[in-house]
């Protein structure tokens, strides 16, 4: 069985079915990474192409593993080594790339829709590995997968999801993606990191996170970005963090069997303390051991893997 769509650009190119089937898939591929030898037969002779116009150290780095262990032919672009820096726009960028005949581009740019426009010139597959504010379905995908693996099950978890949900791309796949699978987003945050009208986000809106506390199967949170610290909606990082960052009062207010997520990179003591982020209900690093095995699984399946043979 192979995916649904050619193309991995938003959450809606996928259906419920291929998401399991990627996390089924991905739990195949988890093992190799404990194998002395870490390294599968199964894309020898592809090309994938790590197209990355925009700063990423986790994204590119679990991308470009991920090849290199099902044996794919990598080729890694950064923005600093890019025909870009020199005026080539990202179409002719992308028509260089496809006559180079390469089988799948993973792309992450700070503009939104640039991976839509790779689609309009290559005939290759396409995955976003972000496109500015917009979505993030990789990132999605992997969180889900670390989610099942260590709370069993998807359908019906209540994930809360907490920072800057208006220019958060990780919140504009994950809450699409909890309610393929029938979990139950909630997004907390005060109302300046909120849309003018949160009610287009698909999830429940909470202002108050002790108040939900108590609800909560996943908390889910998102990093405040410290760049634009300066310019951010609220009085001040110290302020931010004693409303809404998860520290061990509150998470000693969770259920008992509740995890902490990040997407990373953390900035301790703002939205997660230190004690948090090292504590055994914290599933930052098993996020990022996800991402390798749901990765492989993304080009396994869209590159024809299935055809070849067993994932393992």
């Amino acid at each position: 069985m192979t995916l649904s769509s050619k193309h991995i650009i938003t959450m809606d190119d996928l259906t419920p079915d291929d998401i399991t089937h990627i996390l089924d898939t991905a739990e195949s591929f988890a093992e190799i990474s404990q194998r002395r030898i870490k390294k599968l037969p199964t894309l020898r002779g592809r090309t994938v192409v790590n197209l990355f116009l925009e700063p990423s150290t986790r994204t590119r780095t679990s991308f470009e593993i991920a090849a290199k262990r099902l044996s794919a032919d990598g080729i890694n672009f950064s923005a600093s080594a890019s025909a870009t820096v020199k005026g080539e726009s990202l179409r002719d960028t992308a028509a260089t790339l496809a006559a180079m005949a390469c089988d799948l581009v993973v792309i992450r740019h700070k503009y939104a829709g640039s991976p839509r426009m790779l689609m309009d010139v290559m005939d290759c597959s396409i995955v976003n590995g972000g496109d500015g504010m917009h979505q993030h379905p990789t990132q999605a995908l992997l969180d889900l997968y670390t989610m099942r693996q260590r709370l069993g099950r998807l359908e019906g978890l209540t994930v809360g999801i907490v920072g800057d949900i208006s220019h958060s791309r990780v919140a504009g796949s994950l809450i699409p993606a909890l309610r393929m699978v029938g979990a139950r987003p909630i997004v907390i945050a005060p109302a300046t990191l909120l849309p003018a009208r949160p009610d287009v986000l698909g999830a429940e809106v909470a202002y108050d996170l002790d108040e939900v506390l108590g609800e909560l199967d996943v908390a889910y949170m998102l990093r405040i970005q410290m760049e634009r610290a300066d310019g951010m909606p609220f009085p001040s990082v110290r302020e931010y963090a004693r409303f809404y960052g998860m520290n061990s009062a509150r998470l000693g207010r969770l259920p008992a069997k509740s995890i902490v997520m990040h997407p990373g990179p953390m900035n301790r003591g703002v939205e997660i303390s230190q004690d948090v982020a090292d504590s055994d209900r914290s599933l930052v690093l098993e996020q990022v051991e996800s991402g390798v095995a749901v990765r492989m699984a993304i080009m396994y399946l869209l590159l024809g893997g299935a055809d070849s043979g067993a994932a393992a």
